[in-house]
């Protein structure tokens, strides 16, 4: 899932290599686990303001286009 990408990055040493927001420890499955939950996306970066509202949008839109392509 986008790893290596601006939006995600991987590394042994940053959690262990779960995917994570590019420049933060940000897991990603954080913000699926957050809209799960029904929270917002606003609710999601105020509790994680290391990653910025474009990651979030960029990653959606990504996953948007896997979901339907």
């Amino acid at each position: 899932m986008l790893k290596g990408s601006l939006i995600i990055t991987t590394s042994p040493e940053i959690m262990g290599g779960t995917p994570v927001f590019a420049g933060t420890r940000v897991p990603a499955m954080t913000l699926f686990d957050y809209l799960k939950a029904g929270e917002s996306i606003d609710d999601f970066l105020d509790g994680f303001p290391t990653v910025t509202r474009e990651q979030v949008i960029a990653l959606l839109e990504e996953v948007g286009k896997q979901r339907v392509g």
